[in-house]
């Protein structure tokens, strides 16, 4: 099969590399790793950067996982925010909860999902992402918190020229806004976001001195204006006026988690994700129905079949059991038991299903990545979730409000149904791969029900196929929507063996669709060479960024 992609390189870096999907922020975090910063420094001041040079798919009002790589170790932190303590069923169908399903609740099972609204105040869940930053720094940084911030304040206060795709979405998002969206929680997100009444186009300079301000506040006290301070009191008081159920009490209440990354083993690699309420356990739970099969030795339809069938497995029972651990753990020990995989892989045919969740116990975001010369390896992803979030900017904070909520299930029984101060299901997932042990590195797919889809289609092109961080993210993908629906990309059809292989598909009962890039997520990834060589970074063809190493 042809790449698509053959513009862009691996980079080979002897020290340090940081990829991400916008430019600017991946040169900030290079800059502090020059600086003696180390993974860590580099990856909160990419992703500081990150919130204003690509508001539309994080900022500072959204969530944060990452994965961490010591040097001898993996930690994982969940900096997901919870529900406000008003957030209940009766208040969110009172306030008109909707029928149509939520991308976090995407799949065969979710058709009658009622879910809750995905604009306004009433899906903004507290913002975890400003906590993130400084517990990450708390443990693992060198460098001066405050230090971190400069690039993305000065992009913020200055202003920067906006890169094509950014560009591209930024103006959906004021099409859809101008459309649809009416109220006066939504006037401060026309005016710093759509001065004029439109999206700034590519190359046209933008500034945001607002955010700048924001920033600095939480630079200067360590997010604790934010949560306590000037930030929240804004956040409070404007909520109060507009109807959000956002109070003080609940920013005041946040904390961050740090937890224990679960893996599943994959021909002699280990997996790695955030353990619930992320969804990367159904990545790891494809991963281990497609160890049975080969997938060097078989033609490419098969392949592609069993890596679709074994996805729909993955996300049929990611979304019965994930919700807030603290609230409904899932049985995650019994989820990757080997023999539980072997039981739901005997239910793939040769034909498309349409498959229930398994009985386990019976037996809209940005992602980056940063690597030192220590060692330390960093794979961090933060998101508003939906473009720009819930479209709610507090004024004069010049930030979105994620709308993350909407990520909850109203339907009663259900362990992720809505409920006050409760995390909900979570479609960003950072991942990272180790070989017996060893760190191989940090890789991440972001765009929401796509994210384990391509976390799956990165590690089996690495492990099955041996291609580089590059070749892997420039591989046409494709993306399992609903039912038999599954879309690819006109890469995947570029030759007699893909087009071959499509059509295949088809009589299978797949509901082939050949589509324009779009949809398919943005990856990047950072591979550690052999004998301390150094590191080979990727950064996704699809999107603005690049990976760069020094």
């Amino acid at each position: 099969m042809p790449l698509p992609y053959q513009g862009r390189k691996p980079v080979y870096a002897p020290r340090g590399a940081v990829a991400t999907s916008q430019p600017l922020a991946a040169a900030a975090g290079l800059e502090v790793l020059r600086r003696g910063g180390n993974a860590v420094d580099a990856a909160i001041a990419t992703a500081a950067a990150l919130t204003v040079v690509q508001p539309g798919s994080n900022d500072i009002g959204g969530d944060l996982f990452a994965l961490v790589w010591d040097g001898q170790a993996l930690h994982g932190l969940n900096a997901s925010g919870r529900s406000p303590a008003a957030f209940t069923p009766e208040l969110v169908r009172e306030r008109g909860a909707g029928s149509p399903v939520s991308p976090a609740l995407g799949g065969a099972q979710a058709d009658a999902v009622e879910v809750v609204p995905d604009r306004g105040w009433l899906p903004v869940t507290v913002p975890g992402a400003p906590a993130g930053w400084r517990d990450l720094h708390e443990r693992f940084g060198t460098r001066p918190f405050a230090d971190l911030f400069s690039d993305a304040i000065g992009y913020a206060e200055r202003g920067y020229p906006v890169s094509p795709t950014v560009a591209g979405g930024w103006d959906r998002a004021v099409r859809l806004l101008h459309a649809n969206l009416r109220g006066p929680e939504f006037d401060e997100w026309s005016r710093v976001f759509a001065p004029g009444g439109r999206a700034p186009a590519a190359g046209e300079r933008w500034r945001n001195p607002d955010a700048a301000r924001t920033l600095r506040l939480i630079a200067d006290s360590r997010a604790e204006a934010f949560y306590r301070g000037e930030i929240a009191a804004a956040i409070a008081k404007f909520a109060a006026e507009t109807g959000g159920l956002l109070a003080a009490e609940d920013l005041d209440k946040h904390t961050s988690t740090w937890v224990e990354p679960i893996s599943a083993s994959y021909r002699g690699y280990e997996v790695w994700e955030i353990p619930p309420n992320g969804q990367g356990i159904a990545a790891l739970l494809a991963l281990n129905v497609l160890e049975g099969y080969d997938l060097a030795g078989a033609p490419l339809e098969e392949r592609l079949h069993w890596q679709i069938e074994a996805m729909k497995l993955g996300f049929a029972d990611a979304h019965a059991f994930v919700a807030d651990p603290e609230v409904a753990p899932a049985p995650v020990g019994a989820l990757l038991d080997k023999e539980y995989s072997a039981r739901r892989r005997a239910l793939i045919t040769d034909r498309a299903m349409l498959p229930a969740p398994g009985d386990p116990l019976r037996g809209g975001t940005v992602y980056l990545c940063t690597a030192d010369s220590d060692g330390m390896m960093v794979s961090l992803i933060q998101s508003n979730y939906m473009g720009f979030g819930s479209h709610v900017v507090v004024p004069g904070t010049g930030f979105n409000l994620q709308n993350r909520g909407a990520g909850f299930s109203l339907t009663a029984g259900h362990p992720n149904v809505v409920a006050p101060g409760k995390r909900p299901f979570h479609t960003i997932i950072p991942g990272f791969l180790t070989q017996e042990g060893a760190p191989v590195g940090p890789f991440g797919v972001m765009g929401g029900h796509m994210q384990p889809q391509g976390h799956v289609q990165v590690v089996l092109s690495t492990v099955d196929d041996g291609l580089d961080p590059q070749a892997a993210l420039d591989r046409p993908r494709w993306y399992w929507h609903a039912g038999t629906e599954v879309r690819v990309e006109p890469g995947m059809v570029a030759d007699d063996e893909g087009r071959a292989a499509v059509e295949g598909l088809r009589r299978r009962g797949h509901d082939v669709t050949v589509t324009d890039p779009g949809g398919f997520g943005f990856g990047q990834a950072i591979w550690r060479l052999a004998d301390g060589a150094g590191y080979v970074a990727g950064s996704e063809p699809r999107a603005d960024g690049g990976a760069v190493g020094y």
